[in-house]
């Protein structure tokens, strides 16, 4: 025997339309093109990280941008068998002055699932550029690269 399933219509939210349409307008307002056209711009990552026994990373290379009105961020991620998985690796603060700058960003996934052995990074430069009330996210440079985890 089948019970019929009925579904009520959600009760309307009024503050749920208010805010869908200030997302739309943020979003609308972003720009339409990355900040990275910019060939002064660039972000590189060595082909060798380190991971410790305890599964911490470290993961280096070089970064150069240029102008910005809020923070700018260096971020990177990797990841090994499962692309659709990525691990965050740290973070830094980027300077932004024309000239190339290293960095090195170190974090521990929280369920160890990484090895040493071949891994692939992405490694973005990202601006948190003032835009209203809200910063907006403005891309300046990304890179992804293969690289191998050497146990250190």
């Amino acid at each position: 025997m089948r019970i019929p399933l009925r579904v009520r219509p959600a009760a309307p939210r009024p503050g749920l339309g208010a805010a869908a349409t200030a997302v739309l307008a943020l979003l609308a307002a972003a720009p339409a093109t990355p900040a990275a056209a910019d060939s002064r711009e660039s972000v590189t990552v060595d082909p060798t990280g380190r991971i410790t026994p305890d599964g911490t990373i470290t993961l280096t290379g070089t970064y150069r941008c240029v102008g910005g009105t809020g923070p700018v961020f260096l971020s990177t991620s990797v990841h090994q068998s499962d692309p659709s998985v990525r691990h965050g690796i740290g973070g830094s603060r980027a300077v932004c002055d024309g000239q190339e700058h290293r960095f090195a960003n170190t974090g521990r996934p929280r369920d160890r699932v990484l090895t040493a052995g071949p891994a692939h990074v992405e490694a973005t430069l990202m601006e948190l550029r003032p835009q209203g009330v809200l910063p907006l996210p403005v891309l300046h440079a990304v890179h992804r690269q293969d690289v191998t985890l050497a146990k250190s």
